[in-house]
């Protein structure tokens, strides 16, 4: 999940059904080497274009396969993969919001990779939660592609003029909400923090990781039970409704559904706010000195919502050995440093989170850094239960933001452990 892609819908025709009893197996084996002159086939949402042409430019640019990159619009994109299912016409790659990849995974849309997985020689320094959530019943179905973090952002120079010290970001979720306070108090239109109130996506991939560092959980490992009705989910919405409620949250902040959020923290008057972290340059264009640190719990420790896409071979391309080619240059050290840390990307291998494009910036170094400590949540209904504009998640977090937080809590965990286990 990232925050570009929260209002899609994803409703899976009946297709996928029918694919799912046919293409279990993928296509045949083609013979003779695997980079012959093959022509791949690549879908994206337009989320992630810019990052799947960048890697298709540089592998094309030095093989003889070539891959073909076609986007979509975030909202149409699971409609086009459930129509092509349906017709059994699904292009030789397909990438996929990480939070689908379990969905996906279980529908029988990607060829098993498990075998060619396991041989690759660096598959464990591979993002962990992204493997997982390509992880259907023992069997690997894609790879991580892309990575969107959870970070929390601090305006250095409205710190320096509350007085905090610039070189000292929250270490406590408690110390987040004192910076806050404190950043509020200059008063004018500067706020101490803002979230997106309305946005179901933004607050799981904003809070979630406090509940993590707090060593809570928000789903069981089997992606079936909710565990929002937890104290330590409680504690985490009782301090963000303290600060709207004192005023120290932008007014707009709950109305906040996603497509402003960026752009209130662009206009330099926020003082700490957590986003992702491919917001980072995006802020420092608007001449903010911006600093970032971990998310924390309410008293310590540090977690992020490790979004972005994971990447597949469509079940029914007959092109495996040249598409795993692809996929397997995607993950080497030539294409993580050189296509996606030189373009201050993350790169999806914790052993390279260090490379010589981050260690020229320090922000760089912290954000890859938490690849491996970050969560992605694991449901086969994810989208259907906490995406969805007409989710009980989202209803859940408007009571607990703005409304009775207890009964919030207590049935939204009841309605999203439902939705969770629809058929």
């Amino acid at each position: 999940m990232t925050p570009r892609g929260l209002r899609r819908t994803a409703v899976l025709a009946a297709g996928l059904l029918l694919l799912a009893t046919t293409a279990c197996g993928g296509g045949e084996e083609p013979t003779g080497a695997a980079d012959d002159g093959t022509t791949l086939t690549l879908w994206t949402r337009a989320a992630t274009e810019s990052v799947s042409r960048a890697y298709a430019d540089a592998y094309n640019a030095g093989h003889r396969n070539k891959v073909e990159v076609t986007a979509y619009p975030n909202e149409e994109y699971p409609a086009k993969l459930a129509s092509a299912a349906g017709a059994k016409a699904l292009p030789d790659l397909f990438a996929a919001d990480v939070v689908f990849a379990a969905q996906y995974a279980s529908r029988g849309l990607w060829a098993d990779l498990t075998d060619r997985f396991a041989a690759f020689p660096e598959k464990d320094a591979m993002a962990p939660s992204h493997v997982k959530a390509a992880t259907w019943e023992g069997r690997t179905y894609a790879v991580p592609h892309t990575i969107d973090l959870s970070v929390l952002f601090y305006d250095k120079g409205l710190y320096a003029k509350a007085g905090l010290d610039p070189a000292k970001p929250p270490t406590t979720l408690r110390e987040f909400a004192e910076h806050a306070r404190k950043v509020d108090q200059l008063g004018g239109d500067v706020h101490g923090t803002y979230f997106g109130g309305n946005c179901g996506g933004c607050v799981e991939f904003t809070l979630w990781p406090s509940v993590w560092a707090a060593g809570g959980d928000v789903l069981d490992d089997g992606g079936t039970h909710a565990k929002i009705d937890s104290a330590a989910m409680a504690d985490v919405f009782a301090l963000y409704r303290s600060l709207y409620e004192d005023g120290v949250a932008a007014p707009a902040s709950k109305d906040e559904a996603g497509p402003t959020w960026l752009g209130a923290l662009q206009a330099g008057t926020i003082g700490v706010a957590p986003g992702p972290s491919t917001w980072l340059d995006a802020l420092a264009a608007k001449g903010i000195d911006v600093g970032v640190a971990p998310i924390t719990g309410l008293t310590g420790g540090e977690s992020t919502f490790v979004g972005g896409d994971t990447l597949g071979i469509g079940a029914t391309s007959g092109k495996e050995a040249q598409a795993w080619d692809f996929l397997a240059w995607t993950m080497s050290e030539e294409a993580q440093v050189g296509v996606v840390a030189k373009n201050k990307g993350v790169p999806t291998r914790t052993d390279l989170a260090a490379n010589e494009h981050s260690s020229a910036d320090p922000r760089l170094v912290t954000v890859n850094g938490l690849v491996a400590k970050g969560r992605t949540p694991y449901a086969q209904n994810f989208n259907s239960s906490f995406n969805d504009p007409q989710s009980p998640w989202l209803k859940t977090v408007r009571g607990a933001l703005f409304g009775d937080a207890a009964t919030a809590l207590a049935e939204g965990n009841a309605a999203i452990t439902k939705s969770l286990q629809q058929g």
